[in-house]
Order: structure tokens, then sequence, then C-alpha cells
């Protein structure tokens, strides 16, 4: 995304933020082939059968995005952030969901290290995950915000310091301490029967 782009999606954010619900349907086209990158990451991440295609994903993030009211829109990649965790819920719903219809159904389990390697294709349990990083963000809610738009978002370390308004060592040191945590909550946790 050009510069210019860049500045126009944090034009039309705030203009949303202020009101204007034409801002949205103008923002869409612009930021299109980044919402389907961010869920092209997650799609790969899913077992080979799943329903959900990359674009009803972006689909279902943008129906959702259509309902958040109470967002202070900082910039681009603020909305790409929300965007990432909006899908991953949509994920964990889905796979919550399937958990629920049957029991046991051959999950792959991937520890956090390989997770984090994001160069191959894996079934990640997203369920085990989001329990995980819901507990970090009990303990430390950055740190949580930063594996959510680096792992899931996929966004370069200063785009998270941008924002959460902080330098870029320190998303440094908050990936390196929550990758850290995350794998221990994860080896720790019993095997659960998650899908």
């Amino acid at each position: 995304m050009s510069a210019s782009e860049s500045h126009e999606v944090t034009q039309l954010l705030l203009a949303w933020r202020r009101g204007d619900q034409y801002a949205l349907e103008r923002l869409i086209p612009i930021v299109y082939a980044e919402l389907r990158r961010i869920a092209r990451r997650y799609m790969r991440r899913q077992r080979p059968s799943h329903t959900l295609q990359t674009t009803a994903l972006v689909n279902e993030a943008y129906l959702r995005l259509i309902d958040v009211r109470s967002v202070d829109w900082q910039n681009r990649a603020h909305f790409f952030a929300i965007s990432a965790m909006l899908m991953r819920q949509i994920l964990v719903d889905r796979a919550r969901e399937r958990g629920s219809k049957k029991r046991g159904g051959g999950t792959q389990q991937v520890d956090l290290d390989e997770a984090m390697t994001i160069t191959q294709d894996w079934d990640v349990d997203l369920i085990a995950l989001d329990e995980a990083l819901t507990a970090l963000s009990e303990v430390d809610g950055r740190k949580s915000q930063v594996v959510e738009m680096r792992f899931f978002g996929g966004l370069q370390e200063s785009e998270v310091a941008v924002a959460l308004n902080v330098s870029t060592e320190t998303v440094r040191r908050d990936w390196r301490f929550a990758k850290s945590w995350l794998l221990r909550r994860l080896r720790e946790a019993e095997p659960a029967e998650h899908v």
C-alpha cells in the first residue's frame, strides 16, 4: 500500500469514526487486497476440508466491521489489527461450533514455535491458542495485542508500534515475552478435545 493510500485509509477511518457511514464503503475497495492477504494467512493454517473460503472470511469480517460502533480508529495499522482480530474470532467461533457437533475430530496439534514460523501450512488449534491469548490479555493486554497484530494480522513491528503508540523495541520485547509465555501456557495445558 502506497503512502498516499495509507493516508487516505487513515482519513476515511477518521471520517467513519465521526459518523460518515459512506466512508466505510469508500474504504473497503482500498483495503480489500490487504484484508484478503490477512484472510489467506488464516486460511493457510486451517485443515484442507475447512468449509469457509478466503472471500467468505473477508465478507464476514466486513459485516462485523459495519457493526463496530465504539472503536476509536487511529490509523491504517489499527484498522488491520481490528480486522485480523475479527477474522480470528470468526474462525474460533467456527471451530467451537464444529467442536460442539463432533468431538475429537483430529486437529493437528502444533506448538507455538512451529505456529509462529508462518512459512508452512498447519492446522493450528485455534481454540487452544485463542484461550491462551485470552489468558495473556488478562496478564498483559498489550502483549496479547502484539501477538494479534503480528501473528494473525501480519503487521510489521513498526506498524504494530504505530498502532499501539510504543517504540519498535517495545514491540520486539513484547513479542519475545508473549511467544515464551504462550509456549509455556500451551505446553502446560492439558490436551483438550478441540476440533
